[in-house]
């Protein structure tokens, strides 16, 4: 059993230990790439469609080529086979610029084991601190080369955010807007409850859209819930039924505390939980046909 895969865009299979990037890449001298994290259950990549998509989507925001989709599938499919279909895994598509000059793009899949947080996270929820992210939620709109909405290589602000967090006794961290509206973790999406209905802030306001939330709220009507995108406030996290930060590997991490104010359990906390998984696993989860 291997501990981690490494597959080129070219089907080749290399040693994760030997390294693979020159030096002058960019996705390492600039983070001017791209990149999505994925669950592998079972063998299978939970929600890959979803993300192949959002991987599309955000190489268009960096005038990236665009990514061959086909020839993704196909090296997805070759690490999984290298995984194998006994463990979790978390498997990472990247995709940036290449080389400095080259004009060639530098493409890659990677699969490792999960870490032990997601486990404690999925079973014992998080608690979490609402900051300031700077920007107005009409940054997006106004100015597109901030990439908002893009999931890129940049991703030193979310980890400084998140080493903050846990600097004052906090898991995780809730971004607000500098007009004091919701809008997302550093690498989650925001849900809420109130009753059986589910609430998740508009990817307008500069988030990025969550594959796991997409999942999810195309399922969740067969199972009696409503599901609603909304403007958000701290306060509507307060007076939630439950409030949950959901992402493609942790899928649902409830938090139990906010700001140091302890929150409600939900009646719907499992129900919601299991939901989520079945989404991850349900929906988008076939890779089409290459």
């Amino acid at each position: 059993m291997v501990d981690q895969v490494l597959v080129t865009l070219d089907g080749v299979v290399h040693d994760p230990d030997v390294p693979l990037l020159h030096a002058d890449d960019l996705a390492a001298v600039r983070g001017d790439g791209v990149f999505e994290t994925v669950l592998v259950r079972g063998g299978s990549p939970c929600t890959i469609e979803l993300h192949l998509a959002r991987l599309r989507t955000s190489a268009a925001a960096l005038e990236l080529p665009e990514p061959d989709l086909d020839e993704w599938r196909i090296v997805i499919g070759i690490a999984l086979d290298e995984w194998g279909a006994a463990r979790e895994g978390i498997m990472r598509l990247v995709f940036s610029r290449g080389r400095e000059h080259s004009g060639v793009p530098t493409g890659y899949v990677m699969v490792g084991p999960v870490a032990d947080r997601v486990a404690d996270a999925r079973r014992d929820g998080v608690s979490a601190l609402t900051l300031a992210r700077g920007y107005s939620v009409d940054v997006a709109a106004q100015a597109p080369w901030q990439l908002l909405g893009a999931k890129t290589l940049s991703y030193a602000t979310n980890m400084a955010a998140l080493r903050h967090a846990h600097a004052r006794g906090a898991d995780d961290v809730i971004f607000t807007s500098s007009e004091g509206l919701v809008l997302e973790g550093p690498r989650s999406s925001v849900l809420i409850s109130r009753g059986r209905t589910l609430l998740t802030p508009p990817v307008e306001h500069g988030i990025l859209s969550g594959t796991t939330v997409q999942a999810l709220f195309e399922v969740a009507g067969a199972h009696r819930f409503q599901c609603e995108i909304e403007t958000l406030r701290p306060a509507d996290l307060i007076l939630a039924d439950g409030v949950w930060l959901l992402s493609s590997v942790t899928l649902a991490a409830r938090v139990h505390t906010l700001d140091k104010l302890t929150l409600p359990v939900p009646e719907i906390a499992d129900e919601l939980s299991a939901l989520v998984g079945l989404a991850a696993e349900t929906v988008g989860a076939e890779l089409d046909a290459a």
